[in-house]
């Protein structure tokens, strides 16, 4: 059984699996096609690219990061997802009522296109604006035209214990920034409320906190001045190499739109 299933490959999924990953929980996403983002010609809003970036290569340079995380990967679309033991285990948030922990403990089953079933602990649907395979579960989904978006708290808990929707599906802004961060606060969400409690991901120079007489917290990692140069230089080395050449291909364009493949 996964520890976290994440539906959708988007930015928001893809932002979540990488905290859930680095913090050492058993992270499958499954992606059901090519995300929205592909649409887009340029990015020109994210942060850290000052004349925009092309929103398909940011979609693989975010895909290989959940890979060097730890994510798994999984071509397919989910169709339907129920508990395990066919008992709902619900909170209600309103009263402040937890549903039963050894209910949580079995888990959830996704149901495949083709494939087969998958088991996991925690959900968290990033799969705009796909829905419907939630239906089972009751975890709250509102309707606002042909769209329907699921009902979230704060940290994107549904009312069901161990589901989450992050991203656009929670109707969260339609921007590739928010996404990532919505994504990324699901994802700490899921953390805290697994074993991972206390999660802090982040890389530090030696001495930050052992000279302190502190110890390195959990998530955290402590590194010499010569490890830094070598992550530094794999990391230039890996820019330079996405960025080498321009992607040939086209972006999608909206299926509603009529266009000449020879234009």
């Amino acid at each position: 059984m996964r520890d976290v299933c994440i539906v959708g490959g988007g930015v928001a999924g893809l932002a979540a699996s990488i905290f859930t990953a680095r913090a050492g929980l058993d992270t499958l996403v499954i992606d059901g096609g090519e995300s929205i983002l592909a649409r887009n010609a340029s990015l020109e809003n994210y942060p850290g690219f000052p004349d925009g970036v092309d929103a398909r290569r940011y979609l693989q340079l975010s895909r290989d990061q959940a890979r060097n995380a730890g994510a798994e990967f999984e071509l397919g679309r989910v169709t339907r997802a129920v508990p395990v033991d066919g008992a709902i285990p619900s909170e209600s948030r309103e009263a402040g009522e937890t549903g039963d922990e050894t209910d949580l403990e079995q888990g959830f089953v996704l149901e495949t296109e083709g494939g087969d079933p998958v088991e996991t602990r925690r959900i968290i649907a990033a799969s705009w604006s796909d829905s419907e395979y939630l239906v089972p579960l009751d975890v709250g989904r509102m309707q606002r035209g042909s769209k329907h978006f699921v009902d979230v708290d704060r940290g994107g808990r549904t009312a069901v214990d161990g589901v989450y929707a992050a991203g656009r599906i929670a109707d969260e802004p339609h921007q590739t920034i928010v996404a990532a961060g919505h994504g990324a606060k699901v994802g700490l969400a899921v953390i805290h409320d697994s074993d991972a409690n206390l999660y802090h991901d982040w890389v530090v120079p030696e001495g930050y906190f052992t000279g302190r007489d502190r110890d390195v917290p959990p998530g955290c990692e402590e590194i010499d001045e010569s490890e830094r140069r070598e992550r530094d230089e794999q990391a230039r080395e890996t820019m330079l190499e996405a960025f080498a050449e321009p992607l040939d291909e086209r972006p999608t364009m909206h299926p509603s739109v009529d266009v000449d493949d020879e234009d």
